[in-house]
């Protein structure tokens, strides 16, 4: 029977700092601002070692979303155009929303369920969900499956 990995979405300041710089090595070498694992390591304090034993293991969280298929649920106040501004989010973001459920607004809110495509997101996941989180009608926005 295959070793099937468990996965965990852990606050970055929780983790051990190595965790930490084995991301930001990383980043470094895919973004090009080093050339050689030798380079990102010495970079960022760690040891090659360290490196290759956690590189597979750690990867930032709008990495995993990266390319993949995310269901936003949302609390919206009964009001006109907020489902239009967070439409013109999603749009701005770059995000490719595959389904829409609202449910008939009760007590002056509606539940709202987007699933969306991020392949080509122009902002992380994070910063998506933030910028509707923050509209003026949402009272509460979240990641429900990804």
């Amino acid at each position: 029977m295959p070793n099937n990995p468990k996965y965990y979405l852990v606050q970055a300041d929780a983790l051990p700092e190595v965790f930490l710089k084995v991301a930001e090595a990383k980043r470094l070498l895919e973004s090009g601002e080093v050339a050689t694992v030798g380079d990102a390591t010495q970079a960022t304090g760690i040891s090659r070692s360290a490196f290759y034993k956690y590189r597979d293991a750690i990867t930032p969280f709008q990495n995993l979303m990266a390319g993949r298929i995310i269901t936003f649920q949302l609390t919206l106040k009964d009001r006109t155009g907020v489902l239009s501004g967070i439409l013109s989010i999603f749009a701005y973001c770059g995000a490719n929303i595959l389904t829409i459920n609202q449910a008939i607004p009760s007590n002056g809110c509606a539940m709202l369920t987007i699933s969306a495509e991020t392949t080509d997101l122009a902002c992380p996941v994070e910063e998506l969900l933030k910028k509707t989180g923050n509209l003026d009608g949402v009272i509460k926005a979240e990641i429900v499956a990804g």
